[in-house]
């Protein structure tokens, strides 16, 4: 590709030295699962992100699962969440053995809708997952308004360092949960995730949860029925460099994605940022009712691109075995069809950011 949609390699080696020092660093040390790095990850995130604690744990999946079972969410449980998101989501509330109840999204925003969750809501619901999708903070008050007997578990897999109301995502909930999977703005070089929160006790059972249950130092001891999700040494170093590289690269997009708002064609719905958010394009989406036509050309044009996500959770094979529920989703199902991500990383230029619009006009043409 000309422009790929994505250039992990350019991303390493912009902080390719600070990156292998501390790969070094950890190689000599001779301790690689849960030691000092983890523990320093740890704190340097929840300071980051405002809160009292951090878990860190295997992967973004991992943290919602864990944080299901760290607030009792299983069997018999309903957990209303979004269709129009990755997977991993309606993964982990399956995972929990609780069943999922899908609402509809903002047209805006691709974030829950707050009137769909209330009319969702259920005596069997113990627990509501909003998600920040694309870098854009959900509506949280009105989320935890219509969900205020319920535990509320922020997603923010895709919203490192987005602000709602001019605080950090992940600050509303009783539990959120973020994955550290390379593409993300905080990604390592491989799996990772982590769950952060204020409630000392919750986070207390997500760290027993992810280690067999074991509460140090009386390791082999099982206190519950825990799993083995661990972040290791290596990431944990590399996300500690990359953290500190982060507000600098969300800005980097945030002028990028400005960029594209200004020069793009009108004949597109663009991303918005709603008033009091701070969204940090994860991912720079635009919908059309031709996108099928407008990827290909630009595909022509050697400019990648992706669609995120081509079909809904509701509509795909996994989940037609009736263990959820799914309420009316036009604006989720119009989307499938419609939306596409254009090329959006920190190491994109501004000239590149130029050359995929031309190409984009050229297309609608």
């Amino acid at each position: 590709m000309k422009i790929p949609f994505n250039d992990l390699r350019a991303r390493y080696l912009a902080h390719q030295k600070e990156i292998d020092e501390a790969v070094q660093r950890v190689l000599a040390s001779g301790w690689y699962i849960l030691g000092r790095e983890v523990e320093a990850f740890e704190a340097e995130f929840a300071a980051y992100c405002g809160a009292a604690g951090c878990v860190g744990v295997n992967s973004g999946t991992d943290a919602l699962y864990l944080a299901l079972r760290a607030c009792g969410v299983g069997p018999g449980d309903e957990v209303v969440t979004v269709a129009h998101t990755a997977v991993a989501t309606v993964a982990a509330i399956r995972m929990a053995g609780a069943t999922p109840v899908l609402v509809d999204i903002n047209p805006q925003t691709y974030t829950m809708s707050p009137t769909a969750l209330a009319e969702a809501i259920t005596p069997a619901t113990r627990a509501v997952i909003p998600v920040h999708l694309y870098g854009h903070p959900a509506d949280m008050d009105a989320i935890c308004a219509a969900a205020k007997e319920c535990f509320i578990i922020e997603d923010c897999a895709q919203a490192h360092g987005a602000q709602y109301k001019g605080r950090p995502v992940g600050s509303f909930g009783d539990l959120a949960c973020y994955s550290f999977y390379p593409t993300k703005n905080l990604g390592a070089l491989g799996d990772g995730g982590a769950v952060t929160g204020n409630d000392l006790n919750l986070l207390e059972k997500v760290r027993l949860l992810r280690e067999y249950g074991w509460r140090p130092p009386a390791r082999y001891i099982s206190q519950v029925e825990g799993v083995n999700s661990r972040l290791d040494e290596l990431q944990a170093a590399i996300l500690r460099v990359r953290l500190r590289h982060l507000d600098e690269e969300n800005e980097r997009r945030r002028r990028l994605a400005a960029l594209y708002n200004e020069l793009l064609p009108n004949t597109l719905q663009k991303p918005v940022e709603q008033p009091d958010c701070r969204h940090v394009y994860h991912l720079y989406v635009v919908q059309h009712p031709e996108r099928e036509r407008l990827r290909g050309r630009l595909t022509e044009e050697g400019i990648g691109t992706a669609i995120h996500y081509p079909a809904p959770v509701h509509l795909q094979p996994a989940y037609q075995n009736g263990a959820m529920r799914a309420l009316a989703l036009p604006v989720t199902e119009r989307a499938a069809h419609e939306v596409l991500s254009l090329p959006m990383h920190a190491m994109l230029s501004e000239v590149q950011v130029c050359q995929v619009v031309e190409a984009v006009c050229a297309a609608l043409d």
